[in-house]
């Protein structure tokens, strides 16, 4: 089933439209109450982070995608402004304007004929070490409508609810303990799903993007890291279930989405347990996702490399020539709350490692364990210490495309004579230095800088300021 452009709208209205019918029982016909200040929820936040590394060893070889092993700093620059609105009870409309520019450390200014949107602003290292480097499209600031959603809740009992305060992308309402929870439009997937209390955001935790998702989820999103989706949670007080379907890009890191969903769709699901094995209740969740596009193979386009006949223009592994490419994984997730001195936390992820990466980077599979360490002990309690590890790796259909000189698009060092897993550490400090002011120190040490064991290892510096409102 395909949607055309002109009935985008027109979908998304139907959607809306079948939702408030169905909850129309809940409607709250007091309109004193829709036209309170507490049905509006308005935020902002604005992230900048400079992050430069030192020189370090070459292969002695050089590709498209390779980081650059000069000494580099470079610049990312984010801010959002998130507004929502009660429409009636248990239902909110949410909107963020988004400005986002800057680069990844170790660009190459490229000399490419071609289509340089088809690259990532972040190459050269899998688990990218600057995590809002993602949302960024070009060096140039650009503004845009980073999500745009309704969300439904659903009470399923008459247990009491606790008062959720107004936040980002939160109005202030009560949220049963056990209910059923409908988003529909444009939002990040990360935003539902793989969720951890210490690991999952950039802006005040850690910045490796194999820290703060799944490193093998290719996760449906556009370049910027949004998609427009259906999700649906049912959630108990010990168990969650959520299950969601979106968009995936037209082409690999593409800013536009296929809205050919009979073709081309991502589908996600998550279970999550809590579990007590300490005095502090912990949480497990496993994800599982599918997603179907027009991606190629890896060993399809190494044969094509070998017998000279490989497309360049546009680059046949990041375009692809016809639907059917299929690419799954799995993931699993953990926290464990440790009361005041922090927690722990770990996730390990898979996915089949034959169809090319799509959406999110090139990682096959994955495993990163950590520890978050609060400051009440040295009496500052919201300053923040973490620390974690990642071990990345890739599969052997895809170690020969890199071999065989081909180019996804975040890595690609013109050959892989010499594999080796990618693996991180990253540490930070995070201090509260003003009421809504955050200052962060980070530090990242990279071995084998896109699984290349010829190169690296890399030493990255960076210093995080984080506003929030």
């Amino acid at each position: 089933m395909k949607f055309p452009g002109n009935t985008r709208g027109w979908f998304c209205l139907v959607l809306a439209l079948a939702t408030r019918s169905a909850v129309h029982a809940q409607q709250d016909n007091n309109n004193n109450y829709l036209d309170s200040l507490k049905n509006w929820s308005l935020h902002f936040q604005f992230t900048t982070i400079v992050q430069g590394h030192t020189r370090f060893k070459g292969a002695g070889y050089d590709g498209r995608n390779t980081l650059s092993t000069l000494p580099d700093t470079a610049l990312s620059v984010t801010t959002t402004l998130f507004l929502g609105r009660r429409l009636w009870r248990g239902a909110a409309v949410y909107v963020n304007p988004e400005l986002a520019g800057g680069r990844g450390v170790g660009h190459r200014d490229s000399q490419s004929p071609y289509d340089e949107s088809l690259y990532a602003p972040a190459v050269g290292i899998a688990g990218f070490p600057n995590g809002e480097t993602f949302r960024i499209g070009s060096a140039r600031p650009a503004l845009y409508v980073a999500r745009f959603y309704i969300e439904q809740i659903i009470p399923l009992n008459r247990e009491a609810s606790k008062e959720a305060e107004s936040e980002a992308n939160q109005v202030e309402e009560p949220i049963p303990s056990s209910r059923l929870v409908i988003t529909a439009g444009k939002f990040s997937i990360a935003d539902i799903f793989d969720n951890n209390a210490y690991a999952h955001d950039p802006r005040s935790q850690f910045s490796n993007w194999s820290l703060m998702n799944m490193g093998a989820w290719d996760y449906p999103a556009n370049t910027r890291g949004y998609t427009w989706s259906l999700a649906t949670e049912y959630i108990r007080p010990n168990y969650a279930i959520r299950i969601a379907a979106a968009l995936m890009p037209t082409v690999a890191n593409g800013n536009v989405l296929d809205w050919n969903i009979s073709k081309s769709h991502a589908l996600t699901l998550e279970l999550e347990h809590k579990f007590t094995l300490l005095p502090r209740a912990g949480t497990v969740r496993l994800l599982a996702f599918r997603n179907v596009t027009k991606a190629p193979t890896y060993s399809s386009a190494t044969q094509l490399l070998q017998t000279g006949t490989y497309p360049t223009d546009p680059p046949y592994l990041l375009t692809g020539t016809q639907y059917g490419g299929v690419k799954y994984g799995l993931g699993l997730n953990f926290e464990q709350p440790l009361g005041d001195v922090g927690g722990l936390f770990g996730r390990a992820s898979w996915n089949d490692g034959h169809t090319a990466t799509w959406a999110f980077t090139e990682i096959d599979n994955s495993l990163t364990v950590g520890a978050y360490i609060g400051g009440t002990r040295w009496h500052r309690q919201n300053d923040v210490v973490g620390i974690a590890v990642a071990r990345n790796g890739i599969s052997a259909d895809h170690i020969a495309f890199l071999n065989a000189g081909g180019t996804g698009f975040m890595l690609g060092d013109n050959s892989l004579p010499n594999y080796g897993t990618e693996n991180s550490l990253e540490v930070f400090y995070k201090a509260r230095v003003a009421h809504t002011l955050y200052l962060t120190l980070d530090y990242q040490l990279v071995q084998h800088p896109g699984y290349n064991a010829d190169r690296g290892p890399v030493n990255l510096f960076a210093l995080r300021t984080h506003v929030e409102f």
